[in-house]
């Protein structure tokens, strides 16, 4: 009797803190790190059971891979994807 069920994980990784979010922080505009499979739907559902509030809307954008240099090698780093989560001018998000 296998059954494959699908087991679901928290989609955000962590809340992404840039000198350009914290300005979009005043506006009630958050961005968060999300996996690379999340969507929409699966994002709104995570920031209610986390932070208890309904976002009004929300943007995902691709994070570009980047070629670098270290110690003389090269390799790639970043990659991903980040949510953009609008909210009410009533609603906040408290990072600890």
């Amino acid at each position: 009797m296998s059954a494959t069920t699908k087991t679901t994980k928290n989609p955000i990784k962590n809340p992404r803190v840039t000198e350009k979010a914290s300005y979009a922080f005043e506006h009630n505009v958050y961005t968060f790190n999300v996996a690379k499979s999340a969507n929409k739907e699966e994002i709104k559902k995570a920031i209610f059971s986390l932070y208890k509030v309904k976002p009004v809307k929300i943007n995902i954008l691709p994070i570009p891979y980047k070629n670098i240099i270290s110690k003389g090698k090269k390799g790639v780093r970043g990659g991903g994807k980040k949510a953009v989560v609008y909210l009410k001018k009533e609603d906040k998000i408290e990072f600890i």
